[in-house]
């Protein structure tokens, strides 16, 4: 529309891009973005006065669907009694509670403000907890912008990860192995090359960041087990799938015990936030009991807080949950029998209330098999479900969120 043209305009020349986080630019699809006026339920309305149904669900936090009034209510309360304190506030310990009755392979947890700043944490406290300096992580599973992790695979699994950035030196990156997802070999095979070196391994139990695939059975459990025995802490990165896939996140889906967990996206309803938790004698090295040090003037921002609060309590009872994944089964199979009326090759993959449709013929388990995908299909597929009033992600690599708020 012409408003949102006029503002991308004026955006690029003010902001690097015209926008604040990349994929938001349209780069994968081709055409402007459109800028978001307001939104509630499963839509939101353009500038212009187009509404869409939205399935991006700001990238995974609006799991009830935008403006939930029961959030909105908490936020409005809340602000009226000021908006940061910098000071210990009970809500932070209402959190905190919550996190840990919902997720039982944590045992203390702390707040911070966004999903890098949690995983950065995770990977810190992972290294000072087993004075160890390597970090295993997958090709294609995204932990946020810290220059540790914005690593992309060496040659082989016993090298080690290029930087993916510009700004990162190679020295940062020199303690970070990459290896594919879904390979057990290549697991095997790094532990075996750098015996008593591994801190810990991260990953995205359910990578949605290169689309969606999903663990095969049995690799989560390899996982947990040659961690386990070779002392190195195995780190879940549940700030996609915290919450959304059940109470317990994914670790809950898969019934496995990670030492550390990341969090963010639903715990702050749609407020910046995140938070990592685990083991409490790993939890107790963290600043001011431990070595390590960690810290943030707005972490357990009361508003933030509150809406988080919110969200959890109403998920609870597993009602939401249910509900989640009758509509994702409903939109799976309404998407395989319109691809196949279609007479398109498509991959459909789901978990829970995430999903991904990628334009191939062959399964895809990892980075490698989603690359294989027709992006110029999915950007044509894209614009054409726009001019429909359809918002998915604008990318081929980009996992979808329904909320209970759609049909």
């Amino acid at each position: 529309g012409a408003k949102s043209d006029a503002l991308f305009a004026q955006a690029l020349r003010w902001i690097p891009g015209g926008v604040n986080s990349p994929v938001r630019a349209f780069r994968g699809v081709g055409g402007n973005p459109f800028f978001v006026e307001r939104a509630e339920g499963a839509r939101v309305w353009d500038v212009d006065g187009n509404a869409y149904v939205d399935y991006v669900g700001t990238w995974g936090p609006a799991i009830f669907g935008h403006a939930p009034d029961f959030i909105v209510k908490a936020v409005q309360e809340r602000a009226a009694f000021g908006t940061s304190f910098g000071i210990p506030n009970p809500l932070e310990v209402r959190m905190a509670e919550l996190v840990i009755q919902c997720v039982p392979s944590v045992q203390k947890v702390r707040m911070c403000n966004s999903g890098t700043e949690a995983t950065m944490s995770a990977i810190r406290l992972a290294r000072g907890f087993t004075k160890r300096d390597k970090i295993i992580k997958f090709e294609g599973c995204y932990h946020g912008h810290v220059d540790s992790l914005l690593v992309r695979a060496g040659s082989g699994a016993l090298t080690f990860g290029h930087p993916d950035s510009a700004g990162v030196p190679a020295a940062f990156t020199q303690h970070t192995i990459v290896i594919p997802f879904n390979d057990k070999a290549a697991l095997e095979e790094v532990f075996k090359a750098n015996p008593g070196q591994i801190a810990g391994v991260i990953i995205e139990p359910v990578p949605g960041n290169a689309g969606l695939y999903l663990p095969q059975p049995g690799y989560l459990e390899l996982l947990r087990e040659i961690t386990r025995k070779n002392d190195s802490l195995l780190i879940f990165d549940e700030v996609m799938t915290g919450f959304r896939l059940g109470l317990a996140g994914a670790q809950g889906v898969f019934g496995i015990t990670p030492d550390l967990s990341c969090f963010g996206k639903i715990i702050g309803g749609g407020l910046p936030v995140g938070a990592f938790g685990g083991r409490a004698d790993i939890m107790d090295c963290l600043a001011p009991l431990g070595p390590v040090y960690q810290a943030g003037t707005l972490s357990g921002n009361p508003l933030a807080m509150a809406a988080g609060i919110a969200a959890l309590e109403h998920l609870l009872d597993g009602k939401v949950h249910n509900q989640l994944e009758a509509l994702g089964a409903e939109l799976e199979a309404g998407l395989k029998t319109a691809a196949k009326a279609a007479g398109q090759a498509v991959t459909f993959q789901r978990c829970g209330s995430m999903f991904c449709g990628y334009f191939t013929d062959q399964p895809v388990y990892n980075l490698a098999d989603a690359m294989r995908s027709d992006r110029e299909k999915f950007a044509r597929y894209f614009h054409g479900l726009l001019n429909e009033g359809v918002y998915l992600a604008p990318s081929q690599f980009e996992a979808g969120f329904i909320s209970a708020a759609h049909g």
